[in-house]
């Protein structure tokens, strides 16, 4: 089965040896759910695009620095793609950015978000049979979901028949769902290890991101028995993108 992966953002300079690009992360996080993926990589941000949506079997967008509202020939060039990847009814997931650039792509909005930045651990409580989807996708089903986040910018109108999968209180939409689970999508990033969260905030800090926010975030990465529930989030998506068209 053939995957593309959609790289909107790079790993920064200081990070990339020992923790990869964005595609590896995914591939890396995919891996011990023996999907037998055949990946191919599109930079999009680089002007890098598929042919068609009929080019792989199914898709990730991966996360970025930018925003989805810049005015960018590339961010208006993927969300066409978007469009015409839920056409297809291939599957499609997206991360972070990913998952802002569908629900604009599909007639929402997203917005910088008035209560800053959602930096580190966070917590998401699930909603209308995520648990079910979780279970039914993995034999595990837990009550809550921690995952790394970076993010200000946040969905904040809802394309129409989208379907929220979790939310916070800090995120309203963290996960979605459309075309009968054929595109989901996260506002928090199951491919980031604790070690580059860590990483990733303590050179941001001050950067790019306000230091006092990103040493919240550390805290919460480096708090005693840390733990993330990305590998279940692994086996939904591995689960998604094996759906057949």
């Amino acid at each position: 089965m053939k995957i593309g992966i959609l790289v909107t953002g790079i790993t920064p300079d200081t990070l990339i040896d020992q923790y990869g690009s964005y595609a590896d992360m995914f591939i890396r996080l995919f891996q011990p759910h023996n999907p037998g993926f055949d990946y191919v990589i599109y930079n999009v941000s680089l002007g890098e695009f598929p042919a068609s949506a009929n080019d792989c079997d199914g898709w990730v967008i991966t996360g970025s620095k930018h925003s989805v509202y810049e005015q960018l020939d590339w961010i208006t060039q993927l969300k066409e793609l978007v469009r015409q990847i839920a056409t297809s009814k291939r599957p499609l997931v997206g991360i972070c950015f990913g998952h802002q650039l569908i629900a604009e792509a599909l007639g929402g909005k997203v917005e910088k978000y008035s209560g800053g930045w959602g930096l580190g651990i966070n917590t998401y409580q699930l909603d209308n049979g995520f648990a079910q989807q979780l279970e039914q996708a993995t034999g595990q089903a837990p009550p809550t979901l921690n995952i790394n986040a970076v993010h200000q910018d946040q969905v904040s109108i809802l394309p129409e028949g989208a379907t929220v999968l979790a939310h916070s209180d800090f995120c309203r939409y963290a996960a979605l769902s459309y075309c009968d689970n054929r595109i989901v999508s996260l506002q928090p990033h199951p491919e980031f290890t604790l070690g580059f969260e860590d990483a990733l905030l303590d050179e941001r800090g001050g950067e790019g991101i306000p230091l006092q926010d990103a040493q919240q975030g550390l805290a919460s990465v480096r708090q005693p028995g840390a733990c993330l529930d990305s590998p279940v989030i692994a086996g939904w998506l591995v689960a998604v993108l094996q759906q057949k068209q």
